[in-house]
Formats: C-alpha cells, sequence, structure tokens
C-alpha cells in the first residue's frame, strides 16, 4: 500500500523490459498519477505490464512549470510516481526539480532502485570500480566539450560519461 501524498522515483529498465523490479511494477500500478519523461516511450512500458494509471508527461522542457503543479496534487494526498525513459530519474533525466521541490516543501520522497546505465556499463567494462566520478553529458558544443575533457584528463579513477549515439565519434 502506497504512503498517501508521497513522490515515487521509481528507475525503470534501461533496454530489456524484464529488467524492473516487484516493487517498481506494484508502485507503478497503485499510484494515483505517473509523471513520465516521455509519455509515448513510457505507454510501452506500462502496456506490456497491463498498467492503467493515468499519465502526464514531465520532462526537461516543462520540468519547472510541472514541478509546482506535482507537489501540489502531492499535498492534496496523491501517491505520484516519477519515471524517465531509461534508468532513474534525477540522473541525467529530469527529476531533480521536483525531488527538490518537495524536500523544500517537506513533502515525502521514496526512490526504489534499480537499473542505471552508468553503473551497468562500469561493471560490464571491467575496469576499476572502487573509485569513479560520474560526468553525464559532455556539453554539445566541441569547444566547451574539449574544455570539460581537458580539465578531467588527469583524473586517476575511471570516468564515466553519457553520449547520445549520433554524437560520438565527435
Amino acid at each position: 500500500m502506497l504512503a498517501k501524498g508521497t513522490l515515487y522515483v521509481c528507475a525503470t529498465p534501461i533496454g530489456n523490459l524484464g529488467d524492473i523490479t516487484l516493487r517498481v511494477l506494484d508502485t507503478l500500478k497503485e499510484a494515483d498519477l505517473i509523471a513520465a519523461e516521455d509519455t509515448r516511450h513510457s505507454r510501452k512500458l506500462l502496456q506490456h505490464y497491463q498498467i492503467n494509471t493515468p499519465m502526464i508527461s514531465y520532462h526537461e522542457h516543462n520540468e519547472k512549470r510541472k514541478s509546482v503543479e506535482l507537489v501540489e496534487k502531492l499535498k492534496s494526498g496523491q501517491s505520484i510516481a516519477l519515471i524517465s525513459d531509461a534508468g532513474l530519474p534525477g540522473i541525467s533525466d529530469p527529476g531533480a526539480e521536483v525531488i527538490n521541490l518537495c524536500r523544500s516543501e517537506n513533502v515525502p520522497v521514496d526512490v526504489l532502485p534499480g537499473a542505471n546505465a552508468a553503473l551497468t556499463a562500469l561493471v560490464l567494462s571491467g575496469m576499476p570500480a572502487d573509485h569513479f566520478s560520474f560526468h553525464g553529458f559532455l556539453p554539445a558544443a566541441a569547444g566547451a566539450r574539449k574544455r570539460s575533457l581537458e580539465s578531467l584528463a588527469n583524473l586517476s579513477q575511471t570516468q564515466i560519461f553519457y553520449e547520445a549515439p549520433h554524437r560520438l565519434l565527435a
């Protein structure tokens, strides 16, 4: 049973739909509302598991405005599940804004662990995982990207970056 007025930050699969936790599935079924990064993308996951919870969009272009709306819904007693397209909201995906607003408004937040692309890739790589740095996405502009990489070049631990497939060669 979900706690009313709680934001549930739910990790979603990063490829294989079977890589979702039972707790996340239960939460998605029981929540009053699902805030999804891309409702079209998330609909595939929800249909696969026959989840009919209402969904609204929550993405980088509406994050500030929707965060206020979501917190008001939470304060009125609704339970809301927050999901991104893949992985854990708030890690290089929308989510930090509403989580911070919940914290400042004393609205409960619960994080349901699961798939994480950075950690999955790190373990698969075989590179040292005892000390590592996560940097998220590099700047899109070539000059800024180069400066960013140069500033990190002397770090001795494994470094993890996210990058879009179409920008890998650059």
